[in-house]
């Protein structure tokens, strides 16, 4: 079994139901020995107590140690896990442990060890099962360290780490990927190109340690040096989780983009491994265009386009619709009616962000034609308390979205019509303009010229103009003219000294 098959197989794939015996058709042995296996194979389903008892009684009848033994230990172990009887299990496991060395071949031991150990994983529901599993581990590390298999050691390790992280056990997980990152260099300490797809697993989940207990800090400077290993080709899995990681990190400083670019990468990894953490994935990738406000459908894409009406995924397909239509009730109808997607602690820390992005604009639009209204009546329109209608209003206020004033005693609220006043700015600056064009035009203006000299007319000799009523005007001295003479001017009729 590679590297790749091996790596956190999912629950829906693995049918972990004893049926992975490759080997149990081998014809080997004595006829009885053979016989009372299958026997108590038949019985297993619906006598497991009696079904134990002959399983480990298939051992006893080899005169030494061989494979039906070890097989017959292998189904008692599972047997006895499933019926919570961990201490014998243990007991078991112990005693399998000691067939590795010479009873059976190395890969056969690697692949059948693998297969219990991913077994009593998946079928651990309690603390009793979580403290019996760190046993088994802790045996199979020590059993395969001694026989100098570094390859299943540290898939054991790995394991291990894994379970001190479901447990949030995080004293004992760094201790673990110490010594797994040490394990997973040279001796000069430089990273061994050769395992690399084991290091950017022991960074997937070290990744997901700082995730978890939100050292963003950490987290950033481990999730760009995961991705800058390129000796590995890493199982999608690996690569889902770290994207996955890495988007909820960028969503934590608000970088809606990069968040975004993660999480369909995530998608896209979960999605070519077949697991089913593409369904989460995929809501995060729509939470995130949500909070970016963006008008681009996530299932435009090719990969998502089929999702788009899977069950598990309708919720969040009808919420963004209402959000790009700015439906503020269907979108709260929605909400109501899929409690579940609040389950996810991580879509309802970011959902409220999104609930009052829709609920701001809601407002904006509502009170557009009033200049004055009530917190009430937007409460009432919105369906929302009247803490968070203030709440909103304040921040519009603040933000200078919106001018007004809000009455807390009547809970009122004006809004200041600065239309006309507008207006009346724009009619002063527009003829602030024209007047300055009129001046240049008049009075620097190089075609004005006077007859008694080639040279611009300068003061007292501007350019005089009549306006209604027969007074002359001198643009530049503001002089008034009488009977069309005067300094500067040539004796003639306004109108007559310009050529």
């Amino acid at each position: 079994m590679s590297d790749d098959d091996d790596f956190m197989q999912d629950s829906e794939q693995e049918d972990y139901d004893f049926e992975y015996e490759d080997e149990d058709d081998e014809q080997t042995g004595d006829v009885d020995i053979e016989n009372k296996y299958y026997n108590a194979k038949q019985i297993k389903a619906d006598s497991p107590e009696e079904a134990i008892l002959e399983f480990l009684g298939v051992r006893e009848k080899e005169p030494e140690k061989g494979d039906w033994g070890f097989k017959g230990l292998k189904q008692a172990i599972k047997l006895e896990f499933k019926l919570k009887r961990y201490h014998d299990a243990v007991k078991h496991y112990r005693e399998l442990l000691s067939y590795v060395k010479s009873a059976v071949t190395r890969n056969y031991s690697e692949k059948s060890i693998n297969n219990m150990l991913d077994f009593i994983e998946k079928t651990a529901e309690d603390d009793s099962a979580y403290q019996a599993i760190e046993q088994f581990y802790s045996l199979t590390l020590e059993s395969f360290q001694s026989t100098n298999n570094e390859r299943l050691w540290l898939k054991t390790l790995i394991k291990l780490a894994r379970l001190y992280f479901t447990k949030k056990a995080y004293r004992e997980l760094v201790g673990m990927l110490r010594e797994l990152h040490t394990a997973c260099q040279k001796e000069d300490g430089t990273d061994d190109p050769s395992k690399g797809t084991l290091s950017l697993e022991v960074y997937a989940l070290e990744i997901q340690m700082y995730a978890e207990t939100r050292n963003n800090k950490r987290l950033k400077a481990l999730y760009e040096r995961a991705l800058r290993v390129k000796s590995a080709v890493p199982h999608p899995k690996i690569m889902g989780i770290i994207r996955e990681c890495g988007g909820k990190m960028h969503m934590s400083e608000e970088n809606w983009k990069e968040a975004r670019s993660d999480f369909f990468e995530s998608f896209r990894n979960y999605d070519e491994a077949g697991s089913l953490q593409r369904i989460q994935a995929l809501k995060y990738l729509v939470l995130t265009t949500m909070l970016m406000g963006s008008d681009i459908n996530p299932f435009d894409s090719q990969e998502t386009k089929p999702y788009k009406n899977h069950p598990d995924i309708a919720a969040m397909t009808n919420l963004v619709d209402a959000y790009q239509r700015d439906d503020i009730h269907a979108y709260e109808k929605i909400l109501q009616s899929n409690k579940d997607l609040l389950a996810d602690p991580f879509i309802a820390e970011n959902i409220d962000e999104v609930t009052r992005n829709m609920r701001t604009k809601a407002v904006l639009k509502l009170v557009a034609p009033y200049t004055r209204f009530t917190v009430s009546f937007i409460s009432k329109q919105l369906k929302i308390s009247l803490h968070e209608v203030q709440d909103i209003l304040g921040f519009l206020i603040a933000d200078r979205k919106l001018d007004a004033k809000i009455n807390q005693r009547d809970g009122t609220v004006e809004v200041d019509d600065q239309g006309d006043l507008s207006r009346v700015h724009a009619l002063q600056n527009w003829s602030k303009a024209i007047s300055s064009l009129w001046t240049t035009v008049l009075t620097d203006g190089e075609g004005f010229r006077s007859d008694e000299g080639p040279g611009l007319l300068g003061a007292g000799q501007g350019v005089f103009v009549t306006p209604p009523g027969g007074k002359a005007f001198n643009g530049a001295s503001s002089k008034v003219m009488k009977d069309g003479k005067g300094k500067g001017f040539s004796g003639k009729q306004p109108g007559g000294g310009l050529r």
